[in-house]
């Protein structure tokens, strides 16, 4: 009989082992990506200023074409002008 509970508490001293081994093995495999999950998270923060801050500075190109409509207008102007003068 001491034989049997020697050998149950053994197998339940494995178990217990075996499992906290891939407890740790789990958490050593999980740290890391979240690590890095976090430093791309803070990264994707930064670009996104980034990019918020680049709409803003380039707002006044939605006018370009206006401006070059503008500019075509101005020198059709000075061509029939200068074709009026002769030259």
């Amino acid at each position: 009989m001491t034989a049997l509970l020697l050998a149950s508490k053994a197998g339940w001293t494995i178990g217990w082992l075996v499992g906290l081994a891939v407890v740790l093995a789990v958490v050593a495999l999980v740290v890391p990506i979240l690590l890095l999950a976090r430093r791309i998270g803070d990264q994707a923060t930064a670009i996104n200023d980034s990019l918020l801050r680049s709409v803003e500075h380039s707002a006044a190109l939605n006018k370009l074409n206006d401006t070059n409509e503008a500019a075509d207008a101005i020198v059709a102007g000075l061509a029939r002008g200068r074709n009026r003068l002769g030259g």
